[in-house]
């Protein structure tokens, strides 16, 4: 294959991700080019690229799902290559095939391969064919609500509805009987409309507190696709990913050797390029069943770098351009223990619904610690995008090591104007199920209460007010004028205030 060098990128997405892609692109030698809706006008991606595109309008459809305007900005742009992050337009293969029909890269797979793996209908479609275990479930889209109902009667419930565009857990809902369904089947239709352009949904068995293993792949355009290992996916709310890890407590070289040779299997099934994930469910008894197909960069993909060393958006970026990848298989080799906390704008002690506000106070932590992050104290947080506001990645030589450096980390983590998921994370790192590795996708449901972080919020104000106190009685007791050879005494207060200033 001919090499296409890639000096400018256009980054049709917002929030950590484009900055992600941003400083990748920065190392490279790369041009980014950002694009914004009305509201994102002076975010932190805008301002880090070289050049940025305003979309105009506020909700999804009218900014960062714009096919039409997105395109025409890539024209003006005069850009090599879109990268699209994850979400919005990542898995839309229409999306895909306009780019590669302006002869723009896209920074992903083929939209043929879109369409066969994306597609979460088509994806299973392929692993049957391949022998590749999957979950009971319809093959095809639903028609209709009716035709939902009959072959839902067919599955048994209770059962998933779930986006056949897409993933993060849009889309999607638990039916646990008959009568439920119809409401159920608008809800996911609509989320999926507006979250990825597309209505369509399908239906899958439910399984009860499996894990949810999902394997890394790389491949390239001559031929060489491998595996990166696995992440530990199963501490979720509202069938979304909070914490994950790598590798897996249930997971042993066996079982990774496994999903792996499955996962690659799959990927050279659909002829794929580039990045991707293969989503399985593992049971108690360690069988595995395909779920679904990323055909994208992951919001965990860090986790796998931190173990393995890689770079996966540089390998997407390269691989984009026509090169071979920069390793073999053999030479992947798992090193240490990594764990990555989403940081969200939601209340957990309210059905962790969206928080939005201004952030009055955001300050992420520093040190031995990976942040992720897309936002700056004084930037507004509204209803209208996803709620992610930064991803910390700790990595370990062991896992306690990691937890103990996650633990950390989270409680340096200051964000006051909104509530987060910062508490709802340190009590999973507190918790016995999941210091023992003994956690499953029913994690959530078994343990977390909003109690438990309420209660948690109580101890933290009183320790802060009790050490508030007694800093104030220390400084009073400890108050002199200092010189510091200058002509005006530099004095506590005028000491604490300029700290003030510079915080």
């Amino acid at each position: 294959m001919k090499l296409r060098p890639i000096g400018r990128i256009l980054i049709a997405n917002r929030g950590e991700i484009a900055v992600r892609v941003v400083r990748a692109c920065r190392e490279m030698d790369i041009s980014p080019v950002s694009i914004f809706s009305a509201v994102d006008r002076t975010a932190l991606h805008v301002l880090l690229a070289d050049e940025a595109y305003g979309l105009g309008g506020t909700t999804p459809n009218e900014s960062y799902l714009n096919q039409a305007r997105i395109l025409e900005i890539a024209r003006i742009a005069r850009v090599d290559a879109v990268h699209p992050g994850y979400g919005f337009l990542a898995e839309n293969p229409s999306f895909a095939k306009k780019l590669e029909e302006a002869g723009i890269a896209f920074i992903g797979p083929t939209s043929r391969s879109i369409t066969l793996m994306g597609d979460k209908t088509e994806a299973r479609k392929t692993a049957r064919r391949l022998g590749v275990p999957t979950i009971r479930g319809t093959i095809e889209a639903l028609k209709d609500e009716a035709e939902g109902l009959e072959r839902a009667g067919e599955i048994g419930f209770p059962l998933l509805l779930k986006a056949a565009a897409g993933g993060g857990g849009k889309g999607m809902r638990i039916v646990r009987s008959a009568g439920d369904f119809a409401a159920s089947f608008r809800a996911a239709q609509s989320e999926a409309r507006t979250a990825f352009g597309d209505a369509r949904v399908y239906i899958e068995q439910y399984l009860e507190s499996p894990r949810h293993i999902e394997v890394q792949v790389l491949a390239d355009s001559q031929g060489n696709t491998l595996y990166l290992g696995e992440r530990e996916c199963s501490i979720q709310r509202r069938h979304q990913k909070v914490i994950e890890e790598s590798p897996s407590t249930a997971v042993d070289d066996k079982l990774r050797r496994t999903l792996g040779e499955a996962a690659v299997a799959l990927a050279k099934g659909a002829g794929y390029t580039n990045a991707g994930t293969m989503e399985f469910l593992v049971d108690h008894q360690g069988n595995y069943h395909f779920l679904e197909m990323n055909t994208r960069l992951q919001v965990e993909h860090p986790v796998t770098e931190a173990i393995t060393g890689v770079d996966l958006v540089k390998e997407q970026i390269r691989v984009a351009e026509g090169r071979e990848l920069s390793f073999e298989q053999k030479d992947v080799l798992l090193r240490g223990h990594a764990i990555e906390c989403r940081i969200c704008a939601e209340d957990p002690e309210n059905s962790f619904l969206p928080s939005t506000g201004t952030l009055a106070r955001y300050r992420p932590p520093e040190g031995r610690i990976r942040v992720e992050n897309g936002f700056r104290q004084g930037d507004e947080i509204s209803v209208y995008y996803d709620s992610l506001l930064a991803k910390v990645i700790a990595w370990g030589s062991t896992r306690s090591d990691a937890i103990a450096s996650m633990r950390r980390a989270l409680a340096e983590f200051s964000i006051e104007g909104v509530k987060s998921t910062i508490p709802f994370c340190q009590f999973v790192l507190d918790h016995p199920a999941f210091l023992s590795g003994d956690i499953n996708t029913g994690f959530v449901e078994k343990y977390y209460s909003a109690s438990a972080t309420s209660q948690r919020d109580a101890a933290e104000t009183l320790a802060a007010a009790l050490a508030a106190t007694l800093l104030t009685n220390a400084q009073r007791q400890s108050f002199k004028p200092e010189f510091d050879g200058q002509l005006e005494p530099k004095s506590n207060w005028r000491l604490l205030r300029r700290e003030s200033l510079r915080s």
